[in-house]
C-alpha cells in the first residue's frame, strides 16, 4: 500500500532540494535573466589585466577569462585574505572553485556571488613558465 504525504510537504522538500547549497558551501548557478556582472580577463604571460577586479558584495559575478599567448589556469580562493574560516565562503561559487584551465586563444567562466567583503587573491594554476609564481592578481569585494 502506497503511504500518500500532503502536497504542501512535497512541495516544501522539492523547493528546499532546489534552493539549498551543497555540503561543500557553493550554491546553485542562479537562475537566467538575473543581473549579472561580465568581467573580461586576460592572462597571458605573467600577467592578469585587469587586477585588481573590483566589484560590490551582493554581485553576481562572471568572469570570462581569455588566454592569449598559451595555456594558463586560474584559481581564486573563496575566502578574503585574513577571513575566519569558520563563517563560511565570501565568494559563492556554481561551481566547485578548482583549477579553471584555458586554452590557448580560448575563453573559460567562472561564476560567482560576491558574498563578503575583503579581497580575495587569485593566481594563475597551471605551470606556464619560469614566472609563473609571480602570475598572481586580486578580486576586491567592496561593500
Amino acid at each position: 500500500m502506497r503511504s500518500r504525504l500532503p502536497l504542501t510537504f512535497l512541495l516544501a522538500a522539492a523547493t528546499l532540494a532546489l534552493t539549498s547549497s551543497p555540503s561543500t558551501g557553493f550554491s546553485n548557478p542562479a537562475p537566467q535573466g538575473e543581473n549579472v556582472k561580465v568581467i573580461d580577463v586576460t592572462a597571458k604571460k605573467y600577467e592578469f589585466d585587469p587586477s585588481p577586479i573590483r566589484v560590490k558584495q551582493g554581485t553576481k559575478v562572471q568572469l570570462k577569462i581569455t588566454a592569449t599567448d598559451h595555456t594558463h589556469g586560474f584559481r581564486i580562493s573563496e575566502l578574503a585574505d585574513g577571513a575566519d574560516p569558520k563563517a563560511g565562503p565570501g565568494l559563492v561559487f556554481a561551481s566547485a572553485p578548482d583549477c579553471l584551465r584555458i586554452e590557448k586563444g580560448q575563453a573559460a567562466t567562472l561564476e560567482f556571488v560576491a558574498k563578503s567583503p575583503g579581497t580575495y587573491p587569485f593566481k594563475c594554476c597551471v605551470h606556464c613558465g619560469w614566472k609563473h609564481n609571480e602570475m598572481k592578481g586580486e578580486l576586491i569585494v567592496e561593500p
